[in-house]
């Protein structure tokens, strides 16, 4: 699977969320830090989802940018 995150830098670390997955979010010094902390994150989620018996949601969000004249 491939879910989309959203990566923001907070002050002087990073933060991340999946929107696909709700309550899915970590925070690191480094956006490389963010990045290794979500896949944990993201497969503790699933594997939290499957337990309970729960649906794991299909990855549905995309991700985009747009170029604006300034």
């Amino acid at each position: 699977m491939r879910y989309a995150i959203v990566i923001e830098q907070a002050g002087e670390n990073y933060s991340a969320y999946v929107p696909d997955l709700p309550g899915c979010i970590v925070t690191a010094a480094t956006v490389s830090e963010v990045e290794a902390q979500m896949r944990e994150a993201i497969a503790f989620h699933l594997e939290g989802l499957r337990a309970d018996g729960l649906p794991v949601p299909d990855p549905a969000s995309q991700v985009g940018y747009l170029e604006i004249a300034a």
